[in-house]
């Protein structure tokens, strides 16, 4: 089973440019990032020292998220954001560029939050551009964006795998990008309410990347109820060939202890 250690929700107890270094430490040989800067376009210098953070780790960068804002305060995405469209278009390039150079080929871009000044038909259509835009950006290095339904953001519109996949056609429809897929995360998924046997069975060989955790909670794997091991064997035989992205909570000297328990190979 090929994992890739979400370093952005694990290994906290560590400053961030120290985190691969961890994973790679706790036998893991990839990682995967929300977007680690406070402004869409950062310096050279903090770029610099992000992906050098990874290369002296000696880690694969599998996932990286455009600028979603600010995620502690309640931001979930700036691709429906009205009034933020020229940092979600310059956020673009710098994104492709990380990519570029880390060869890193997936890129979650949050939907973004319903405005209270603006109608959903507004923001649906301006992420309908954002989207497109940011398919054509990373397209030049074969890349992938990624569309997630998430839970536990009262505003955030996409709650189901469908919801996701019904915006993902559109673009494709009115723009013609098909190099945007579903981010699956069983986690998000099941607290939803959504039926994931059911997006399994009719989705996984086109998922563009699942992320796990356990419920309740959001914990490691076996702390909670998710049937996760049996939901990952079902996408791999149903043909998801990428990997499973690590994004759940639990301290660091525990982070890791049912993979061991278990005997997982990374």
């Amino acid at each position: 089973m090929t994992y890739t250690v979400n370093c952005s929700i694990l290994l906290t107890e560590l400053p961030l440019l120290e985190r691969p270094a961890a994973a790679k430490a706790a036998g893991f040989d990839a990682v995967e990032f929300w977007w680690p800067f406070e402004s869409s376009v950062p310096a050279d210098s903090e770029i610099t020292k992000f992906e050098n953070a990874i290369t002296d780790a000696g880690v694969q960068l599998t996932g990286l998220n455009f600028d979603a804002g600010n995620m502690p305060g309640g931001d979930r995405g700036l691709v429906s954001w009205k009034g933020r469209c020229s940092e979600f278009k310059d956020n673009i390039d710098v994104v492709t560029g990380i990519g570029e150079r880390l060869g890193c080929k997936a890129f979650n871009a949050l939907y973004g939050n319903r405005q209270d000044d603006f109608t959903p038909e507004e923001q649906d259509e301006l992420a309908v551009k954002n989207l497109a835009a940011a398919a054509q950006g990373v397209a030049r290095i074969g890349g992938t964006v990624l569309l997630e339904p998430v839970s536990g953001a009262p505003k955030y519109p996409l709650l189901t795998a469908n919801d996701a996949l019904d915006v993902i056609s559109r673009v494709k429809e009115e723009t013609g990008a098909g190099n945007i897929k579903l981010l699956a995360d069983f986690y998000h998924l099941a607290v939803n309410g959504d039926d994931v046997e059911s997006v399994i069975e009719n989705h996984a060989k086109d998922f563009g990347h699942i992320q796990i955790a356990d419920n309740p909670g959001r914990g490691a794997p076996g702390t909670g109820t998710l049937p996760l091991g049996e939901w990952i064997s079902r996408s791999r035989e149903l043909g998801y060939q990428g990997y499973i992205g690590l994004e759940y909570k639990e301290p660091q000297e525990t982070a890791f202890s049912w993979a061991i328990r278990e005997h997982v190979a990374r």
